[in-house]
């Protein structure tokens, strides 16, 4: 697959799979997840999925602090329906890379261990737009997303399919759509929120 060459720029995100290690995909169950990964399951590259790829990063980077993340053992929590404002990608997202699902997860081997069902909620009475919760720990990190405190993604959408949208307008709407997407990355203490 040949994509934007910015995507190569962005942090990977690492985590640890027991399930991975138990099942022997690999020695030691650790996987790597870069935004290219996450670009292949969502089948595109925008604003939300810059967003949920950062709360992912940033919010595990707190939860966890030096240690790697435990894939399979963490609670996800967004405060919107499915279909409120994309909320279904972002747990998408989520959901690849914290490996919590609803009741269509893995159920785990004969006696539980492994599970992976009922780890992701929706409509959560929370704060923030989203909160990972550790199983093994209860420790909590809500974490919000504010991509236009530096691009306005509809915007950029609208200019493209608008009645007034030139051919211009449309010819350069890619190259302009992605470029927002490297902007919110570039500025990711900008928009994305840890509390």
């Amino acid at each position: 697959m040949k994509y934007r060459t910015f995507f190569d720029e962005i942090e990977t995100i690492v985590v640890e799979d027991e399930l991975a290690k138990f099942l022997g995909v690999n020695e030691d169950g650790v996987i790597v997840f870069s935004y290219a990964d996450i670009v292949k399951t969502a089948g595109h590259s925008c604003g939300t999925v810059a967003g949920a790829y950062l709360i992912a990063q940033e919010g595990l980077k707190t939860l966890y602090k030096e240690g790697l993340p435990k894939r399979g053992e963490i609670k996800v929590e967004l405060k919107k329906a499915p279909r409120d404002d994309n909320a279904g990608v972002v747990a998408a997202v989520l959901s690849t890379i914290t490996g919590a699902t609803e009741a269509y997860g893995f159920g785990g081997i004969p006696g539980g261990k492994f599970n992976r069902r009922d780890l992701l909620f929706f409509e959560a009475d929370i704060n923030t737009a989203v909160r990972l919760t550790r199983l093994d720990t209860g420790e909590s990190v809500g974490v919000n997303y504010m991509p236009k405190k530096v691009v306005d993604p509809m915007a950029i959408l609208m200019s493209a399919i608008s009645p007034n949208a030139t051919e211009e307008d449309k010819k350069s709407f890619p190259d302009r759509f992605q470029h927002m997407v490297q902007t919110i990355f570039e500025n990711r203490d900008k928009v994305i929120e840890v509390l």
